[in-house]
This record gives structure tokens, C-alpha cells and sequence, in this order.
């Protein structure tokens, strides 16, 4: 009987199912046993807070208490760097993003992690659009008209932080465009918008549930959004492609991540956990009503997706040679 359950364990185990296994699931149940906490690596009121914020207010059925931790700073390195070095016992997780897992790793000449590497992965979130936002008194009403404007006069764009997409959309933007827009970095988007409000900054390109409802009631202009299609949260509003740029393609995205070393059962559960949280109808609809168009899966997933985004930002911050400000 013995020799029969381990050869059922290891066939489990060559297939990648071990996580399934008596045992595994038996250990799945003692986790969670303390407070969790979710890293964010910007600032409150941004994609990646709201994300975090409703897994923690659906996870308090769980049993234990869970805190965001909001620490912005470095692209959103010095967040993400908390997580790396954190103990590897699945709680202390991070909402991780285009520029933490993907672009910062060329754009830094110094990273304090690996992010191929120092992570434990989780599932993909999210993933939402840059909408590209100018002062009201900007005499651009579209793509044309901005690039025709860039061309005649100095312009700066406004960021979260350096190694964003919403940096990396602009510089893509330089480059496909022909233009030379300069870029100011903020600490956060919550620093950076005021500055655009007030006209210190002529644009940005703002995740679309940051910067659509100030495109709503009339504060900001927006003209288009980065993504290969119109987003069904503004479908008004034409994207960058088909404005004058062929080819254009920048969006955010956000993803779940553990520190190094969670054994799988834990990782499966937290995975398992995220994905009932995500699917409820009142999530999505909170979510799909901010811009944010949800996709999880498997940490494999998230692995293979992190790889292909690592290679094709790298070779945006190679083309256009942005560095790190």
C-alpha cells in the first residue's frame, strides 16, 4: 500500500500536480496562521493600491488580519526590494508591476533584486492601458496636433517614477513619434498629477482608472489610450495607434508576488485564494469599471508573460535611451 501511494505521489509530481497531493493539501491548511501583509510599491490611489485594497478586504474572511503597505520610491524598487529579502513563508506578498518585474531591470544600472529570480510568483492580476492626458490649456485636441506641437515647442511629461510604464509610454512615444518631450519624474502619481493640474507639466500618460475620471468631469484633456484597442472603460477615446502612430503599444499591468523560497502548497493556496477573490461579480465589476481588465492564471504563467515583457522592454529602454532619473 505504501509503494503504491508513493508511485501515485510521484507521478503526481512529474506532472506538476505534486501541489495536489494528501500531504500538500494538509499543509495548505495551516496557512493563513498570522497577519498578512501586501506591499505596494507606489503611493495610495493608484492601480496597484486598489488592487491590493480588495484583496485584503476580501481575504478578511481568512481569518487574519491583512495590512497594504504602501512603500513608493525607485520605480518602485524600494518596495519590491522589501519583498525580496522578506522570509519566505507566504506572508509577505507584493503587487508587482510592468516596471518592477519587467522594465527597471534594464532601465537601472543597479538593481537590488532579481526579478526573474528573488520572487516567489503568484498569479497575473490585472492589466489596464495608459490613457495619454494633457492640461486643458494645451492647444492639442489629439495625437497629430500634440506631435505637431512637440515639434514647435519644448513639452514635458509627468510619471510615477522612473521605470513606470506610464515613463516608458512616453519615451516609446518620443522614439515613435520623432519628438523630444522631456521627462519629469514624481514620487507618485499623487505628486505628479497637481503638477499637471496646474500646468508645471504639459502631459502624461496616466493609468486609465487614475486619470479617466479627471477626463470625465473635465479637468484633464484625454487623447488617447496606449493599448492595441479602444478600452471598454473609455471607448470614446481612440488609441494612440490609430492616432497617427501605427504600431503604438504600452499598457500596465500588475501581478502578485511572494517573497523567495514559499513552498508550493502555501503558493498554490495564496494562487487558489487570489483567483476566488478576483472572479467574484462585485470585484469585476469594480474593477472593469476603473479600466482594469482582469486575467489570472497560474504562477507559471505569470513567469512566461514576466520573461516576454523583460525582453520587450528592454529593448524600448535600449531604442530610446531612458535612464533612470
Amino acid at each position: 500500500m505504501q509503494r503504491s501511494r508513493l508511485r501515485v505521489l510521484a507521478a503526481l509530481a512529474g506532472l506538476g500536480l505534486a501541489a495536489t497531493a494528501p500531504f500538500a493539501v494538509h499543509a495548505q491548511a495551516h496557512w493563513p496562521t498570522k497577519p498578512i501583509r501586501i506591499v505596494v510599491t507606489f503611493p495610495p490611489g493608484g492601480a496597484p493600491d486598489t488592487l491590493a485594497r480588495v484583496l485584503a478586504e476580501k481575504w478578511g474572511s481568512l481569518g487574519q488580519p491583512v495590512t497594504v503597505d504602501n512603500k513608493p520610491g525607485a520605480g518602485g524598487n524600494i518596495g519590491a526590494d522589501i519583498v525580496a529579502k522578506a522570509p519566505g513563508d507566504g506572508y509577505t506578498l507584493v503587487v508587482g508591476t510592468v516596471g518592477t518585474h519587467a522594465i527597471n531591470a534594464a532601465l537601472y544600472d543597479k538593481m537590488p533584486y532579481n526579478h526573474l529570480k528573488d520572487f516567489t510568483p503568484i498569479t497575473f492580476l490585472a492589466s489596464t492601458p495608459n490613457l495619454l492626458v494633457v492640461n486643458k490649456t494645451v492647444p492639442a485636441n489629439n495625437v497629430k496636433e500634440l506631435i505637431e506641437l512637440a515639434k514647435k515647442q519644448p513639452l514635458s511629461f509627468g510619471s510615477a517614477g522612473s521605470g513606470t510604464s506610464i515613463h516608458l509610454s512616453g519615451e516609446l512615444f518620443n522614439t515613435m513619434a520623432g519628438v523630444k518631450m522631456q521627462h519629469i519624474p514624481y514620487k507618485g502619481r499623487a505628486q505628479a498629477i497637481p503638477d499637471l493640474l496646474g500646468g508645471r507639466v504639459q502631459l502624461m500618460f496616466d493609468n486609465v482608472p487614475s486619470s479617466l475620471p479627471l477626463v470625465k468631469n473635465g479637468e484633464l484633456k484625454g487623447l488617447a489610450v496606449t493599448s492595441a484597442q479602444r478600452s471598454p472603460a473609455a471607448p470614446d477615446i481612440p488609441t494612440v495607434a490609430e492616432s497617427g502612430i501605427p504600431g503604438f503599444e504600452a499598457t500596465s499591468w500588475f501581478g502578485l508576488y511572494g517573497s523567495p523560497g514559499i513552498p508550493r502548497d502555501v503558493q498554490m493556496r495564496i494562487n487558489a485564494e487570489t483567483l476566488k477573490v478576483m472572479a467574484m461579480p462585485d470585484v469585476k465589476a469594480k474593477l472593469n469599471g476603473l479600466g482594469l481588465e482582469i486575467n489570472t492564471g497560474t504562477p507559471e504563467a505569470l513567469v512566461t508573460f514576466m520573461q516576454a515583457e523583460t525582453v520587450k522592454w528592454a529593448k524600448v529602454v535600449k531604442e530610446s535611451g531612458a535612464k533612470a532619473d
